[in-house]
């Protein structure tokens, strides 16, 4: 049940959402990056939600941060820098970083004043993340950074990267350890463009060329990298879920409202039983869903190990996001087909969350795992 502090967090985001939605919808027309809304986000406290006050975050509860994903959801560029802000970012430095490392970086992250961006897949590097190929070599009290990431969001407008490089590669993915790199570091980045959806978040490829990185820009310790990515991830999933939940609703709450205006054979459309249908499917995908993402919450919550509720959360909404997108696309009928139209480009945004953070693929062979006790896969 949310509290009041979820309620009034909705409301700010519904509030922001109204404002934003129509420079979004240019920002999304030239891809663009829209810094505007992202320093707006960052001045609201939506990029620190779950920060404690003291590191510069806004104290709220990982509910809170949920309730947010889920506002943003049908708004998928922004609800991008968000859940790589936090659940990428600074879950992660939270978690494993030191204290240094947390009053160096968390509290500008925290209010909007740099982003960051995580640097974990590679051109060879995907799913396998233990094939990783790039290596950071000892020298002296630095460690140098050889490698390219590739399809990192955040990529050209990050100021810290998380980035994952092998220190001991004979050990495959127990040789991988996480660094905090700065931009300025001497990380060159490139835009990548043409994407199918997000058109106005920022994704691009990392290069890493001769980056001297001291010691002391370790997080969690060397040959923790692989542990520290997997934890992300799951955290990550989550909040793609709870977006995915939020870009349905969104579906369901324009496929209802043109249902209801749109007159055909002298009636609504919201009168046909084919149209009724659409719509029940689109809610049982919806509601569904949000469950999942509810469960694999509360267990993360007590404590417990979340791997395989994360996936499920992750599995189902992604995949659900899609026939939502493709029913309100069907209920809209041909000017469905029109970006003048919200859910041409909520169709377009859906495809995505079926890919990163773990491909449907992989959450299928994740949960198998987690029933049988044999790994479809192996670590590196």
């Amino acid at each position: 049940m949310e509290v009041p502090e979820h309620k009034e967090i909705r409301q700010l985001a519904r509030r922001f959402l109204e404002e934003a939605g129509p420079a979004l919808a240019k920002y999304e027309e030239e891809e663009a990056f829209p810094w505007p809304l992202a320093k707006r986000m960052g001045e609201l406290g939506f990029l620190g939600v779950f920060v404690p006050e003291e590191l510069g975050g806004a104290g709220l509860d990982f509910w809170a941060y949920v309730a947010l994903l889920e506002e943003l959801g049908g708004y998928a560029s922004l609800r991008s820098i968000l859940s790589v802000q936090q659940s990428l970012v600074l879950t992660p430095l939270l978690t494993y970083g030191t204290g240094e490392q947390k009053e160096r970086y968390i509290p500008r992250l925290a209010r909007g004043e740099i982003l960051g961006a995580y640097g974990l897949t590679e051109p060879e590097a995907g799913s396998d993340a233990g094939s990783l190929r790039t290596r950071a070599y000892r020298d002296g009290d630095y460690y140098v950074l050889e490698g390219q990431k590739t399809f990192i969001s955040h990529a050209n407008v990050a100021q810290v990267f998380l980035i994952f490089a092998k220190t001991e590669p004979q050990k495959g993915s127990r040789g991988i350890t996480a660094f905090l790199v700065e931009r300025e570091d001497g990380v060159r980045t490139t835009p990548l463009k043409g994407k199918l959806g997000l058109r106005a978040a920022d994704t691009g490829m990392v290069f890493l060329e001769g980056v001297r990185i001291p010691k002391d820009r370790i997080l969690g310790g060397e040959g923790q990298g692989f542990k520290i990515a997997l934890s992300t991830l799951d955290t990550g999933r989550i909040s793609l879920a709870a977006g995915a939940v939020g870009l349905m609703q969104r579906a369901l709450d324009l496929s209802l409202r043109y249902a209801q205006e749109r007159r055909q054979f002298g009636r609504p459309i919201a009168s046909f039983q084919l149209i009724q249908a659409h719509l029940a499917q689109m809610k049982l995908d919806l509601e569904a869903s949000r469950l999942l993402t509810y469960q694999a919450v509360a267990k993360k919550l007590k404590g417990q190990r979340y791997t395989l509720e994360a996936s499920m959360a992750k599995l189902f909404a992604s995949e659900a996001a899609n026939r939502v997108a493709y029913r309100a696309i069907q209920v809209h009928g041909g000017y469905g087909f029109f970006e003048e139209y919200e859910v041409a480009r909520l169709y377009r945004d859906a495809r995505i969350l079926t890919l990163y953070e773990g491909t449907s693929e992989v959450q299928t062979l994740v949960i198998g795992a987690h029933l049988t006790g044999i790994k479809a896969f192996g670590e590196g």
